[in-house]
């Protein structure tokens, strides 16, 4: 049967596929629309499959808070290469999924990929198989966090490979200061906010690393455990975000910092994440 150009042209806006994957998914398909849709789909989902043993280490990272400010949400959609994680239409596609996460607040990533994808009937998940198939790489929903807070800030390192979010205690004109956390945790990478939230197991490893490294450099064995002690503290000074040294002045931590700021201002929670971690 005859496929006409306009039919051929709506197939490519809603699903993004080629020209000639469009006219010949309606010749397939014997110029039934949805079922040239699922056509495609179809091929998406035979693409994802033969690709699901590449390495999509490219992609996107955003965040970006609720219109309150009062959460904040973050996606990292993957592709295979730093082509197409540059191209407008990825970020458009990564972009919609950033504004679902915000508009549902899913639980958790499998929540997210459960949502429905613009309003096109099809899930975030299924739109992901589609995509793949249009692209020709593999394309993946590789992570999704939130945070709750009085005052959420979200920031987005230039490129878009890392983004970071914090959350305070209070609200008020807290930009400025929001935003120097949320850098300190893009650079520092923190485990934890404070040594109460570092998880026990790193905290053992910690110690017994710091008891071999005392008996290695000669030290007696019965002092062994307080050099250990001695640099678990250390340990807590550079990796849990409130006591690590500011950035931009490294003679006051994150929590004093805070505090000439406003006496009763904290960090209640933040999150990172990066491209390939």
């Amino acid at each position: 049967m005859k496929i006409t150009a306009a039919e051929v042209n709506k197939l490519r806006k809603q699903t993004g596929a080629g020209m000639m994957d469009c006219k010949k998914a309606l010749q397939e398909a014997e110029g039934d629309f949805d079922a040239a849709v699922d056509i495609l789909r179809k091929k998406g989902q035979k693409v994802a499959a033969k690709r699901s043993d590449r390495d999509a280490a490219e992609g996107l990272v955003l965040a970006q808070t609720t219109p309150d400010g009062k959460k904040g949400v973050m996606v990292v959609v993957n592709c295979e290469t730093d082509f197409v994680a540059k191209n407008e239409d990825f970020g458009k596609f990564a972009n919609k999924i950033l504004e679902a996460a915000i508009s549902s607040a899913p639980a958790d990533l499998e929540g997210l990929k459960q949502l429905p994808f613009d309003g096109n009937g099809m899930t975030i998940g299924e739109k992901i198989i589609e995509q793949t198939g249009v692209i020709g790489e593999k394309i993946d929903l590789s992570g999704y966090e939130q945070v709750s807070a009085e005052t959420v800030y979200a920031y987005n390192h230039p490129g878009n490979k890392l983004a970071a979010m914090v959350g305070l205690n209070k609200t008020g004109d807290l930009e400025e200061v929001a935003k120097d956390v949320a850098m300190q945790v893009a650079a520092m990478n923190p485990v934890a906010l404070d040594k109460d939230q570092v998880p026990q197991e790193a905290i053992d490893r910690e110690i017994e690393v710091g008891k071999d490294l005392a008996i290695q450099e000669g030290k007696p064995e019965e002092l062994a455990e307080k050099i250990a002690m001695g640099r678990l503290n250390k340990f807590f000074q550079e990796s849990t975000l409130l006591n690590q040294q500011y950035v931009k002045d490294s003679k006051k931590s994150i929590a004093q910092y805070l505090k000439e700021f406003d006496s009763g201002l904290t960090v209640t929670d933040f999150k990172r994440m990066a491209l390939g971690e």
